[in-house]
């Protein structure tokens, strides 16, 4: 089993430290634009498997896709970082050329691959992929609810005092501030319903921490996260390369499921080791519904740009 990671940043290089400590691969290229970053991180990743214990073989590169062949994986975190201030809509422009340029490197060295993505804004490079790669939509999978939901577990852990091991919470719709949908009344702690612990206050104000959870770290730290992302993409990683059938809510391709068509957005799927294999269909209810059409909303106007670059 071949992985590659695309870009070298903080997001990429934590990913490809969680697959490599995982041995999730027997082989892990990391590609980035910039000469020796790829290079020097992989060495650094790799000096620490005798403290470790693990065995990845790891290769770090700079611009060579050549390296990359034959990856049954690829995840892609190419882009700019989202700054102080700065929505993931700004980021378009400046990413779905990017973006655009590196799947069809991928492509051209590995057609089977599986593509996972991160660059922001998420949705819409997610539907760029798809669109532009011509490849299948089960094997073009957005990162962003697997994220959303971690960030939401964190903050129900914090609420009600528990193990956010413990917590079934799940996000969908867009990966944005003002677009994604914490489905609360799904939430439950090993089983008993949150809405049973918290107050309707309390409630609102976990859903409100989450939707905002990304920004808030970006003021914190003067840039995106990385830790959580690395994680969320090499969780995803793991659930394709072990055919775990895991459910896990993932931007994908929608042809009428929730009402929605044409668009890339976060639902519920599984995931093994052909990609998105089944998207469940949550029983909204009518505010969540018309939620998510909104959301659908939002992101459809950031798909809408594309067409002028």
């Amino acid at each position: 089993m071949k992985v590659t990671v695309v870009g070298a940043g903080a997001v990429g290089a934590t990913c490809a430290n969680n697959i490599a400590r995982k041995e999730l691969c027997d082989e892990l290229v990391l590609i980035d634009i910039k000469e020796g970053i790829a290079e020097g991180k992989a060495q650094d990743i790799l000096q620490s498997a005798a403290l470790l214990g693990f065995d990845t073989r790891i290769t770090g590169c700079s611009r060579d896709y050549a390296h990359t062949a034959g990856s049954d994986v690829v995840v892609i975190t190419s882009g700019l970082p989202r700054k102080p201030g700065m929505t993931r809509e700004e980021l378009i422009g400046a990413n779905a050329g990017i973006v655009k340029e590196v799947t069809q490197q991928i492509l051209r060295y590995s057609p089977d691959a599986i593509l996972i993505i991160i660059s922001n804004p998420m949705d819409t490079m997610t539907y760029l992929a798809w669109q532009s790669s011509g490849l299948p939509k089960q094997r073009v999978i957005g990162m962003g609810g697997v994220l959303d939901s971690a960030r939401f577990k964190y903050q129900l852990s914090k609420q009600l005092g528990a193990s956010a091991a413990d917590l079934n919470a799940v996000v969908i719709g867009g990966h944005g501030d003002t677009t994604m949908l914490p489905l609360i009344r799904y939430a439950n702690w090993n089983s008993v319903p949150v809405t049973a612990l918290l107050t309707p206050e309390q409630q609102q104000q976990i859903v409100n921490a989450t939707m905002v959870g990304g920004a808030t770290l970006t003021k914190l730290l003067g840039t995106s996260a990385w830790y959580a992302p690395g994680a969320a993409a090499a969780a995803v990683v793991e659930a394709i390369v072990r055919d775990e059938k895991k459910l896990m809510p993932c931007s994908v391709l929608l042809e009428g499921e929730y009402g929605l068509n044409d668009i890339c957005l976060g639902v519920p799927v599984t995931i093994g080791r052909n990609g998105w294999e089944n998207i469940i269909t949550y029983q909204l209810n009518e505010t969540e519904q018309a939620m998510l059409h909104q959301s659908a909303d939002a992101v459809r106007s950031m798909n809408d740009v594309l067409k002028n670059i």
